[in-house]
């Protein structure tokens, strides 16, 4: 099961109010979901009103291979910067292991080729 950190819409005609919510990817929009982890409203006009995220349960989320929506992306990065900061060090960590692994079974397919 492929699971998403997305935005369901809510509301009334006009004024839209979001949850970001835990979900299968094959759910629609503002269908069932596993778990709510935060809320952002774009019509409030205070900052603390605006939005509202449990940045421990997205983390959560992440560690067990979530992956975060364009939107829900943009408002975990103005929230919880250190939550992609992290995620990205660890693709840059994946990556780096990898580069090495390629390049040790390159040195062995060279000596096995020189002997």
């Amino acid at each position: 099961m492929a699971v998403k950190i997305r935005l369901r819409q809510q509301g009334r005609n006009n004024r839209p109010f979001y949850r970001i919510v835990v979900t299968d990817s094959r759910a629609p929009r503002d269908g069932k979901y596993l778990e709510a982890v935060g809320w952002y409203n774009p019509f409030e006009s205070t900052q603390d009103k605006e939005l509202s995220l449990n940045s421990d349960r997205v983390q959560h989320w992440l560690n067990l291979g979530a992956e975060l929506s364009d939107s829900a992306e943009s408002i975990v990065a103005r929230v919880a910067p250190a939550i992609l900061q992290q995620r990205t060090q660890k693709v840059l960590a994946d990556r780096a292991k990898h580069a090495a692994k390629r390049r040790a079974g390159k040195l062995r397919a060279k000596e096995n080729q020189v002997k």
